[in-house]
């Protein structure tokens, strides 16, 4: 009897680790690959999920906004974030304001000059760790000509697996502030602020291999 019993508890105890291992291989299968964790890992900006929303006052009595969608690409270092950069193209032809009028007006020479000017491009030079999933991180924003240093003061959301696309995932959240006078776009200030914020939201992901 007691053998009988010893045989069903080591059996019972096989089989509990072989559902652990088992379990274990299947978490790690679905997760970020271990090499994200000490390596520089490149990842594609999702331009369905990535935009710049800007507000600016007007005139005192509101504070309007506007969106543009966003393409490009990054590289995040785990490790090392301060290894990590990001180069992005903001697409200043698709303006969004949910007022078509308004829309064609900033698109025009007095303001965007979208002709000439179709696009904006970041690309950073510095990234400053300041906290455990916050970092400051300096560029150079191409807009309307005129290249100005940025800094994005930059919160990571999440690491994980999509699971729409099951494809390795990073988000991010960030906001800026600069004066749309330093890139030459001077139209009614000082009724329309000089200042503008900036709230950046972004998804990218890195395909399997």
């Amino acid at each position: 009897m007691k053998n009988t019993l010893l045989v069903k508890v080591t059996l019972l105890a096989a089989l509990v680790g072989s559902l652990c291992t088992t379990t274990l291989a299947a978490t790690t299968a679905t997760s970020i690959p271990a090499s994200s964790a000490s390596e520089q890992v490149s990842y594609t900006l999702d331009p369905s999920h990535t935009y710049v929303l800007w507000h600016i006052n007007h005139f005192g009595f509101s504070n309007p906004s506007g969106k543009w969608m966003t393409t490009g690409t990054m590289v995040f270092d785990q490790k090392h974030p301060a290894k990590s950069s990001v180069s992005a193209n903001i697409q200043l032809s698709g303006l969004v304001t949910g007022v078509p009028e308004l829309d064609q007006h900033l698109q025009e020479p007095l303001f965007f000059d979208v002709k000439q000017y179709p696009t904006a491009h970041f690309e950073s030079t510095k990234v400053t760790v300041t906290g455990s999933d916050t970092a400051n991180v300096q560029g150079n924003l191409t807009l309307h000509g005129v290249t100005k240093p940025v800094i994005l003061h930059v919160k990571l959301n999440k690491i994980g697996i999509n699971p729409i696309t099951n494809n390795p995932s990073i988000g991010f959240s960030a906001t800026a502030t600069l004066k749309r006078s330093d890139f030459g776009i001077t139209t009614l200030l000082p009724g329309i602020s000089d200042t503008v914020q900036l709230d950046i939201q972004a998804e990218a992901y890195s395909l399997r291999t």
